[in-house]
């Protein structure tokens, strides 16, 4: 099987489909994807092809690709994914771009609750080396993974712990929280399509609401003057995360739209 014949297995032309055999067959390969069409007649070793094929196997059980590669392009990192993380999506970058935009100190300090892989911690700590970055997980494997990316991208300077939302901190004042949290209802049909990923960092009590209502009201105690939350949430969610928020007493809500147009980032001022 050479190149051209292993793209075509799967998907039509132009199709998402035909990118993730792209990407496959790049991980496999060590051809850059961009590349791989210049070299569309060179074999496959029966090592790569027998690798290509089983990768494509888990993917169509269900498997994201980034676990059958063990890594996930994110911001400006590619970072390490493993079982234990959910695989970062383009549409969280979203909220990366939203808090660069904000009107910090220099030295301003931020905390990322529930970093999984931590792509938001170490995107932010990579744009603004001057900020003082910590990020949180409730569970050790996951943390292992977050603190294995920061060293992959020289990123040491983030700070790491382990615990459940603020009760992983020691009292401190922050310029900016964020997180993207379990937002998903229990009962909500996209389970489904989810089931590879692990479940407790994506479901929540309270019709998906109950961990985003726990952060934004315990988030004022630890927020500086004129500090902000800055939340991801269901493209349906937006009014009541914004409800959540005016009730708690934050100025500034508003919500921002992902790259497919669907509401998916909330934040709130803290001005008291």
């Amino acid at each position: 099987m050479n190149i051209a014949q292993a793209l075509a297995l799967r998907g039509e032309v132009e199709s998402y489909e035909r990118q993730e055999n792209a990407w496959l067959l790049e991980h496999i390969t060590k051809i850059d994807s961009f590349d791989l069409v210049m070299k569309k007649d060179q074999e496959l070793s029966s090592e790569q092809e027998q690798a290509y094929v089983d990768g494509l196997a888990r993917i169509a059980a269900g498997e994201p690709l980034a676990y059958v590669t063990g890594s996930q392009p994110f911001w400006t990192l590619d970072l390490t994914v493993t079982q234990d993380t959910l695989v970062p999506r383009p549409d969280t970058e979203v909220l990366i771009e939203t808090v660069l935009k904000l009107d910090l100190p220099d030295d301003a300090k931020l905390v990322d609750l529930g970093t999984g892989t931590g792509a938001i911690a170490l995107s932010l700590a990579s744009e603004r080396p001057n900020w003082s970055v910590t990020a949180t997980d409730i569970y050790e494997p996951t943390l292992e993974v977050a603190l294995h990316n920061a060293e992959k991208h020289d990123l040491t300077e983030v700070k790491f712990f382990l615990g459940s939302w603020f009760g992983a901190l020691n009292r401190q004042y922050f310029d900016v929280i964020v997180s993207n949290p379990p937002y998903i209802d229990v009962d909500d049909i996209h389970m489904q399509n989810l089931a590879s990923e692990p479940e407790r960092a994506l479901v929540a009590g309270g019709r998906g609401l109950a961990d985003i209502e726990h952060i934004i009201q315990q988030g004022k105690k630890w927020l500086a003057t004129q500090g902000w939350i800055v939340l991801e949430h269901g493209y349906d969610q937006a009014e009541a995360v914004q409800n959540i928020f005016k009730g708690a007493g934050f100025k500034e809500v508003r919500t921002v739209k992902d790259y497919g147009g669907n509401d998916r980032v909330t934040l709130g001022q803290w001005q008291n």
